[in-house]
């Protein structure tokens, strides 16, 4: 089954403005755009995943994700995360993709293997994989097999938004309560966990229904 991540990315003199009390803005963007190469190394490494698109308005990392020789679909307009994301689902199903990871660009402690973990839930049947953030509100990682099987609901509660929707579209649901993808660099005392070691999780709820 051809597998495609998906990286959403905003332009990056928008990103990481929660973090305006912690960081300068010349700090702001050279964090995002480090996370940003690391997620990409990381994805990379994955097996299961059979190319990498990233969808962004920004033309720096535009030029920057072609000259590494990494997909890019650009994003018109003001930034729209759900909208993006569709879109690049589209595009990326019109090339052959039968299952969608999305994952967020700012996973500092992400690892191949917690990613490829997500991909082995993928066996032929519909598939929501959601990875929470640390506190169980967010989602950090979604995968979708087939494409389009929900709506996106990035944003507020989206985790228990995506699990509703994954058992509304009956499809089976497996939680990912990996401590490196739970963890991502939104607010500054996201910053005091990174600085401080490994993340934490919630205790996970049921990580699988049919």
């Amino acid at each position: 089954m051809s597998l495609w991540a998906i990286v959403p990315v905003k332009p990056l003199d928008q990103a990481k403005s929660r973090l305006a009390s912690a960081l300068g803005s010349e700090e702001r963007v050279a964090l995002a755009k480090s996370l940003l190469e690391r997620t990409l190394d990381t994805l990379r490494q994955v097996p299961s995943i059979d190319d990498v698109l990233v969808v962004t308005g920004d033309p720096g990392v535009q030029a920057w994700c072609r000259g590494a020789g990494i997909q890019v679909l650009h994003e018109a307009g003001e930034p729209d995360l759900n909208r993006a994301l569709q879109a690049a689902t589209d595009a990326a199903q019109a090339n052959g993709a039968q299952a969608v990871f999305i994952v967020h660009a700012d996973l500092p402690w992400v690892t191949s293997a917690e990613l490829q973990a997500m991909a082995n839930y993928i066996d032929g049947d519909p598939l929501v994989a959601v990875a929470p953030d640390r506190h169980r509100r967010g989602t950090n990682a979604l995968l979708c097999a087939p494409p389009g099987l929900i709506e996106y609901r990035f944003g507020d509660d989206s985790f228990a938004l995506h699990c509703a929707q994954a058992q509304a579209a009956g499809a089976r649901l497996e939680v990912c309560s990996a401590p490196g993808l739970a963890l991502d660099i939104d607010r500054p005392e996201d910053l005091d966990v990174l600085r401080s070691g490994r993340p934490t999780c919630k205790p996970p709820g049921s990580s699988s229904t049919g």
